[in-house]
């Protein structure tokens, strides 16, 4: 059965950093896409990173650019978020995802989800 696990939310202070971790397993996710998606109170779900199984063509979010970044270890089964110059508009439950193929580019749909994990930024 697959599962998405992810750690490392909390409370983050503005300009601090934070670095949130995603483990699957149940399937062979080193051949999925991986996201992380985050959700605010009373506003839509958002993709905010995104990188193919390769390791290329990172996608990143216009509100996140700069300051985010994803990776991934395929060996763990494992994607990184690293959160730098953290703001009040970052406070929001974080979600990884998995997709199969490179369809998410067009649909944003991802196969498979975390349960995910607060991020508050706060001082």
């Amino acid at each position: 059965q697959a599962q998405l696990v992810e750690s490392g939310g909390g409370l983050g202070q503005p300009g601090g950093s934070l670095r949130l971790s995603c483990v699957a397993s149940g399937r062979a996710f080193s051949s999925y896409d991986l996201g992380w998606f985050r959700q605010a109170p009373g506003k839509e779900r958002e993709l905010v990173a995104a990188i193919p199984w390769r390791g290329e063509d990172l996608y990143y979010s216009d509100s996140v650019k700069g300051r985010f970044m994803i990776s991934r270890d395929n060996a763990k089964n494992t994607v990184y978020l690293q959160m730098n110059n953290l703001k009040s508009d970052d406070t929001a439950v974080y979600s990884c995802a998995a997709a199969y193929g490179s369809s998410w580019r067009q649909t944003g749909k991802f196969d498979y989800w975390g349960q995910g994990t607060q991020v508050t930024v706060s001082s």
